[in-house]
Protein backbone atom coordinates (compact mmCIF):
# COMPACT_ATOMS: atom_id res chain seq x y z
CA UNK A 1 0.00 0.00 0.00
CA UNK A 2 1.42 3.54 -0.78
CA UNK A 3 2.61 4.83 2.39
CA UNK A 4 3.36 9.16 2.99
CA UNK A 5 5.19 9.68 6.33
CA UNK A 6 5.26 13.72 7.36
CA UNK A 7 8.50 13.69 9.74
CA UNK A 8 10.44 17.13 9.56
CA UNK A 9 13.31 15.13 11.12
CA UNK A 10 15.04 13.31 8.76
CA UNK A 11 16.75 10.73 10.65
CA UNK A 12 14.18 9.79 12.09
CA UNK A 13 11.80 10.21 8.43
CA UNK A 14 14.30 7.67 7.04
CA UNK A 15 14.66 5.68 9.88
CA UNK A 16 10.85 5.00 9.92
CA UNK A 17 10.20 4.72 6.17
CA UNK A 18 12.86 1.86 6.36
CA UNK A 19 11.35 0.09 9.31
CA UNK A 20 8.10 0.18 6.86
CA UNK A 21 9.42 -0.78 3.73
CA UNK A 22 10.76 -3.77 5.66
CA UNK A 23 7.43 -4.79 6.44
CA UNK A 24 5.93 -4.67 2.90
CA UNK A 25 5.10 -0.72 2.46
CA UNK A 26 5.66 1.44 -0.06
CA UNK A 27 6.60 4.29 1.39
CA UNK A 28 7.49 8.30 0.16
CA UNK A 29 8.80 10.49 3.01
CA UNK A 30 7.72 14.78 3.13
CA UNK A 31 10.02 16.19 5.33
CA UNK A 32 7.54 19.60 4.87
CA UNK A 33 3.67 20.41 4.77
CA UNK A 34 4.57 21.87 1.16
CA UNK A 35 6.13 18.39 0.08
CA UNK A 36 3.38 16.46 1.73
CA UNK A 37 0.33 18.75 0.12
CA UNK A 38 2.34 18.56 -3.00
CA UNK A 39 2.73 14.45 -3.25
CA UNK A 40 -0.65 14.20 -1.91
CA UNK A 41 -2.24 16.25 -4.60
CA UNK A 42 -0.43 14.14 -7.50
CA UNK A 43 -0.90 10.80 -6.17
CA UNK A 44 -2.86 10.41 -2.92
CA UNK A 45 -1.71 7.51 -0.55
CA UNK A 46 -4.06 4.88 1.02
CA UNK A 47 -2.06 5.44 4.37
CA UNK A 48 -0.29 8.12 5.75
CA UNK A 49 1.98 9.04 9.15
CA UNK A 50 1.66 12.81 9.82
CA UNK A 51 4.28 14.61 12.46
CA UNK A 52 1.65 17.21 14.74
CA UNK A 53 4.77 19.60 14.16
CA UNK A 54 6.53 19.84 10.89
CA UNK A 55 9.00 22.86 11.18
CA UNK A 56 6.70 26.08 11.87
CA UNK A 57 3.54 24.09 10.03
CA UNK A 58 1.17 21.88 11.34
CA UNK A 59 0.49 18.24 10.44
CA UNK A 60 -3.30 18.72 11.50
CA UNK A 61 -3.18 21.11 8.29
CA UNK A 62 -2.79 18.13 6.29
CA UNK A 63 -5.47 15.39 7.67
CA UNK A 64 -8.34 17.12 5.80
CA UNK A 65 -6.25 16.60 2.03
CA UNK A 66 -5.60 12.63 3.51
CA UNK A 67 -8.82 11.81 4.52
CA UNK A 68 -10.88 13.56 1.31
CA UNK A 69 -12.00 11.89 -1.84
CA UNK A 70 -13.52 8.45 -2.31
CA UNK A 71 -10.53 6.72 -1.23
CA UNK A 72 -9.56 8.38 2.23
CA UNK A 73 -6.52 7.51 3.67
CA UNK A 74 -5.73 5.63 6.89
CA UNK A 75 -3.84 8.83 8.90
CA UNK A 76 -2.06 8.29 12.03
CA UNK A 77 -0.81 11.36 13.69
CA UNK A 78 2.85 10.59 15.69
CA UNK A 79 3.82 13.32 18.01
CA UNK A 80 6.51 14.08 20.48
CA UNK A 81 4.06 16.67 22.12
CA UNK A 82 1.26 15.00 22.64
CA UNK A 83 -2.26 16.70 23.93
CA UNK A 84 -5.88 15.88 24.92
CA UNK A 85 -6.73 18.92 22.60
CA UNK A 86 -4.55 18.00 19.55
CA UNK A 87 -5.91 14.17 19.94
CA UNK A 88 -9.27 15.34 20.14
CA UNK A 89 -8.62 17.92 16.61
CA UNK A 90 -6.85 15.88 14.97
CA UNK A 91 -9.80 12.61 15.20
CA UNK A 92 -12.54 15.79 14.52
CA UNK A 93 -10.43 16.36 11.45
CA UNK A 94 -10.29 12.48 10.30
CA UNK A 95 -7.44 10.97 11.54
CA UNK A 96 -7.76 6.89 12.59
CA UNK A 97 -5.48 7.20 15.25
CA UNK A 98 -2.97 9.32 17.51
CA UNK A 99 0.42 8.19 18.82
CA UNK A 100 2.70 9.97 21.33
CA UNK A 101 6.45 9.57 20.66
CA UNK A 102 8.45 7.51 21.18
CA UNK A 103 6.17 5.31 19.86
CA UNK A 104 7.95 1.04 18.25
CA UNK A 105 7.39 0.49 14.89
CA UNK A 106 5.19 -2.37 15.74
CA UNK A 107 2.77 0.46 17.26
CA UNK A 108 3.27 2.23 14.35
CA UNK A 109 1.91 -0.39 11.94
CA UNK A 110 -0.74 -1.62 14.45
CA UNK A 111 -2.01 1.74 13.79
CA UNK A 112 -1.64 1.56 10.23
CA UNK A 113 -3.14 -1.91 9.63
CA UNK A 114 -5.82 -1.98 12.45
CA UNK A 115 -9.69 -2.15 11.73
CA UNK A 116 -11.51 0.97 11.84
CA UNK A 117 -11.42 1.29 15.85
CA UNK A 118 -11.89 4.40 18.55
CA UNK A 119 -8.59 5.89 18.44
CA UNK A 120 -6.89 6.60 22.03
CA UNK A 121 -6.20 8.96 23.56
CA UNK A 122 -2.35 10.17 24.28
CA UNK A 123 -2.59 9.23 28.28
CA UNK A 124 -3.60 6.18 29.41
CA UNK A 125 -7.13 6.19 31.26
CA UNK A 126 -6.10 6.70 34.88
CA UNK A 127 -8.30 7.25 37.95
CA UNK A 128 -5.27 9.63 39.68
CA UNK A 129 -5.79 13.15 38.76
CA UNK A 130 -3.55 15.17 36.40
CA UNK A 131 -0.75 16.89 38.18
CA UNK A 132 -0.81 20.59 38.08
CA UNK A 133 2.25 20.76 35.27
CA UNK A 134 0.25 18.53 33.03
CA UNK A 135 -3.17 20.61 33.24
CA UNK A 136 -1.03 23.51 32.93
CA UNK A 137 0.37 21.75 29.20
CA UNK A 138 -3.39 20.65 28.83
CA UNK A 139 -5.20 24.28 29.06
CA UNK A 140 -1.94 25.69 26.95
CA UNK A 141 -2.78 23.22 24.02
CA UNK A 142 -6.70 24.25 24.11
CA UNK A 143 -5.96 28.00 24.06
CA UNK A 144 -3.27 27.22 21.13
CA UNK A 145 -6.19 24.98 19.09
CA UNK A 146 -8.45 27.78 19.69
CA UNK A 147 -6.22 30.29 17.98
CA UNK A 148 -5.39 27.84 15.29
CA UNK A 149 -1.83 27.80 16.28
CA UNK A 150 -0.80 31.47 16.59
CA UNK A 151 1.48 31.77 19.19
CA UNK A 152 0.81 35.75 19.52
CA UNK A 153 -3.13 35.07 19.67
CA UNK A 154 -2.57 32.64 22.65
CA UNK A 155 -0.08 34.21 24.77
CA UNK A 156 -2.44 37.58 24.60
CA UNK A 157 -5.44 35.06 25.91
CA UNK A 158 -3.32 33.50 28.38
CA UNK A 159 -1.79 36.76 29.49
CA UNK A 160 1.72 35.38 29.28
CA UNK A 161 4.45 37.05 27.24
CA UNK A 162 5.05 35.15 23.82
CA UNK A 163 8.60 34.33 24.42
CA UNK A 164 7.79 32.73 27.96
CA UNK A 165 4.72 30.67 25.73
CA UNK A 166 7.28 29.80 23.06
CA UNK A 167 9.83 28.40 26.03
CA UNK A 168 7.03 26.28 27.21
CA UNK A 169 6.32 25.24 24.22
CA UNK A 170 9.12 23.48 23.03
CA UNK A 171 9.56 21.42 26.77
CA UNK A 172 8.18 17.85 26.45
CA UNK A 173 4.64 17.77 27.96
CA UNK A 174 4.37 16.32 31.73
CA UNK A 175 2.99 12.65 31.60
CA UNK A 176 0.86 13.00 34.42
Amino acid sequence: MKTLVVEDDPVFSEVLATALRRRGFDVTVALTCEQATALIDAAPPDLAVVDLRIGTGSGLTLIPLLTRGPRPARTVVLTGYGSIATAVEAVKLGASQYLTKPADIEAIVAALTAPDAPAPGPLPDTPRPLSVKRVEWEHIQRVLTENQGNISATARALGVHRRTLQRKLQKRPVRR
